[in-house]
């Protein structure tokens, strides 16, 4: 998409925003609704958020999320440096929905395929 990279699995898609973006809520409804067609709306699937570049998002994108009727689950952030990690944590405050911060794709991943919901 012009505004970032996503990537679709069987259980998740890692989507990684362009640097300099600002990720409001309709791009972030733009993708989610491609998720849901892509998964239909009886299957529950995760969210990785690679942050590997600078970008700016909305908090209050997770409460939308959260109130919609898709069917995302959980959703993990990478984090690279420090100001990611505080933003993620600012993120986490918003919403009920799981949030993970992990420090590799690798450990995103295995979290999201280790969900109780997908075993």
């Amino acid at each position: 998409m012009p505004f970032g990279n996503f990537f679709i699995c069987d259980k998740f898609c890692v989507g990684e925003i362009h640097e300099g973006v600002h990720y409001d809520w309709d791009k972030l409804f733009e993708v989610m609704e491609i998720l849901q067609d892509f998964y239909s709306k009886d299957t529950q699937f995760a969210y990785i958020s690679n942050r590997i570049n600078h970008y700016s998002t909305d908090p209050s994108n997770w409460t939308k999320v959260e109130k919609s009727s898709y069917n995302l689950i959980a959703s993990a952030i990478v984090i690279y440096n420090n100001s990611t990690y505080m933003n993620a944590s600012i993120e986490k405050q918003f919403t009920n929905l799981s949030i993970k911060r992990c420090m590799s794709l690798e450990q995103a991943i295995d979290w999201i395929l280790n969900l109780n919901e997908f075993n």
